[in-house]
């Protein structure tokens, strides 16, 4: 005859806590396992049973059935662990993380792991992992600008109402140059990519002269009109604006560009008045970011030029043109989504 196992008396109390730990998403999975073993050792179901159905062995079941039959459920929960107890207490990590908040010692700009654990003597292993709890980064900055222009809020409702809301029939162009872009030749032919190693170029290099680019985002279509010229003077970019206009022959234009001198020489200024169907629209002081073709600038640095080696200017300008080009095969328009209020409250400094 099998031998049969005697159920373990459990209480109504017991079995409802029982049954909320083994469901509760929030129970430790551990402790979870352990109400389970426990409710089917309330069934009557063999300890080998058991402990191929929840994962323990034989003795791992016998063990935990003595330890509910000692302390209840209570003596389900985790036991504490061997080893010795953590020396860093609540007040050490508030010491700690007051001290990251703080300057560090002259000379240096921010705490490193190994400067804070010094200074508070502890490894700087600690130092990682509080960093770490309380989402502090010392070695990272980000930048941040305001433009105190006068006229700024109204220069941000008249930019971004064009992008969100661009006028019906016309035609609207975020417009910039991007000067001094450097012809580099490498010392040494380019290590193309491989499996397992990534491409690899030399370190020096060669300067051979510059370039500047004018270029004109279609914000609608995300189509670009570039021209990339020696200098960037006031009659550079009136070239370049005859040029466009040239393009979009009778529509009307509505022109984002920043605050450049060369934007507003009076020759510009008597070729617009002879051009009505041409109206600028000039993003605040310090805050050319708000031009959308400076994110295509920074979409050809990345992709065409930062990585390439020209042995010329002239090489230079043909792989932008070549780049141009290929952009247009399949433009991408950029989608504006921060309201000018927005902006506004983050970018504005106003007087106090």
């Amino acid at each position: 005859m099998a031998n049969r196992v005697r159920p373990i008396a459990v209480s109504a109390a017991d079995r409802h806590e029982l049954e909320r730990l083994h469901r509760a998403p929030s129970t430790p999975s551990g402790l979870s396992r352990r109400a389970r073993a426990v409710l089917l050792m309330a069934q009557g179901m063999a300890g080998v049973d058991i402990a191929e159905r929840v994962g323990y062995t034989v003795v791992q079941v016998s063990r935990l059935r003595r330890r509910f039959a000692d302390h209840g459920v209570a003596g389900l929960q985790d036991r504490p662990r061997s080893g010795r107890p953590p020396t860093i207490t609540a007040r050490k990590r508030a010491q700690i993380v007051a001290l990251t908040l703080k300057p560090p010692a002259a000379g240096l700009t921010h705490w490193s792991t190994r400067d804070l654990a010094r200074q508070a003597g502890v490894s700087h292993g600690t130092v990682h992992r509080i960093w770490r709890a309380h989402a502090l980064k010392p070695h990272q900055v980000s930048t941040f600008k305001f433009t105190t222009d006068p006229e700024a809020e109204a220069k941000i409702y008249d930019v971004v109402g064009l992008y969100l809301n661009p006028p019906t029939n016309a035609v609207v162009l975020s417009l910039d140059e991007k000067t001094q872009i450097q012809a580099l030749s490498r010392t040494q032919p380019l290590l193309p990519l491989r499996p397992g190693l990534p491409a690899r170029q030399t370190h020096d290099y060669r300067r051979n002269g510059l370039t500047s680019l004018y270029a004109a985002l279609e914000v609608a279509s995300g189509r670009v009109t570039g021209n990339c010229a020696a200098q960037h003077t006031g009659a550079d970019f009136l070239g370049f604006m005859k040029r466009l206009a040239r393009r979009y022959r009778g529509r009307h234009l509505h022109v984002v560009l920043d605050n450049s001198s060369t934007h507003s020489t009076p020759a510009v200024q008597a070729w617009l008045a002879e051009h009505p169907e041409i109206q600028f629209h000039f993003t605040p002081k310090g805050a050319s970011w708000l031009n959308m073709v400076e994110a295509w600038f920074g979409i050809l640095t990345r992709k065409s030029v930062r990585r390439a080696s020209f042995e010329t200017v002239r090489a230079l300008v043909r792989h932008i043109d070549a780049y141009i080009a290929e952009w247009n095969s399949h433009p991408t328009p950029f989608v504006w989504t921060k309201d000018p209020a927005t902006i506004i409250r983050k970018a504005v400094r106003r007087s106090r």
